[in-house]
């Protein structure tokens, strides 16, 4: 399941964003690829540690975490801190599936990941290629969005970054543990939400349909969901 969510940060914020990063000390991507993944990555990225990049992760999780959509599709429960990465002069990420198990050990967590996020910071028309490339059931898609928006797709899939050919192409990405861990599963959910969500304006408040629906979307909820 892709879901798109736009406008997660908006205009005067991503450009603020871009006019910090682009004084950031940016490092060699490879330090924090897997064994195989280094083959295949080369990008530029600003470490955990790094002040602006924590300054600048913390604000978008505090976006998220009052983001509507992005809290139905989602049901996070841990959210690996933002990551910002920058790719240029022909820089990629090939061919790749993202680690099942995540371990912050400055936080002391370990997260499961179950969905990917990647926010996208520079302008589409900015740069040639840096498409992100998922791979899903019924074929690849190729995803270039809007400056602010962001995606959100299984950490299980196949995906890829195709080469920048010009410009800059930067990205924050982050992982995410959900409550309900089965793809399909949290896919009926975040359909149902959404149709409560849209019926409910037309409803009276006590409206007994829209109580059972609600209703049906917490059992599942509760049958689904993992402590």
């Amino acid at each position: 399941m892709l879901i798109i969510l736009e406008n997660v940060l908006d205009k005067d914020e991503v450009a603020s964003f871009r006019d910090r990063l682009a004084a950031a000390d940016w490092q060699d991507g490879a330090g924090t690829a897997g064994t195989r993944s280094i083959s295949v990555k080369q990008n530029l990225q600003l470490g955990r540690s790094d002040g602006l990049a924590q300054e600048l992760g913390n604000s978008i999780l505090r976006k998220l975490g009052n983001h509507p959509e992005f809290v139905s599709a989602s049901l996070a429960e841990k959210i690996w801190p933002p990551v910002f990465n920058l790719y240029q002069n022909g820089g990629h990420y090939g061919t790749h599936s993202d680690a099942a198990l995540m371990r912050l050990p400055e936080a002391d967590l370990t997260i499961r990941s179950d969905i990917s996020a990647t926010l996208f910071l520079s302008e589409a028309d900015s740069y040639d290629g840096g498409e992100l490339i998922i791979e899903e059931q019924f074929g690849a898609q190729a995803i270039k969005l809007a400056a602010g928006d962001m995606v959100l797709y299984p950490s299980s899939s196949l995906h890829q970054v195709a080469p920048v050919t010009r410009g800059q192409r930067i990205c924050a990405i982050s992982w995410i543990q959900s409550a309900v861990a089965d793809t399909s599963a949290r896919a009926l959910l975040y359909d149902l939400d959404q149709s409560i969500r849209a019926l409910t304006p037309e409803r009276a408040k006590d409206d007994p349909e829209i109580n059972r629906l609600i209703h049906v979307y917490h059992n599942l909820l509760r049958r689904w969901a993992k402590p």
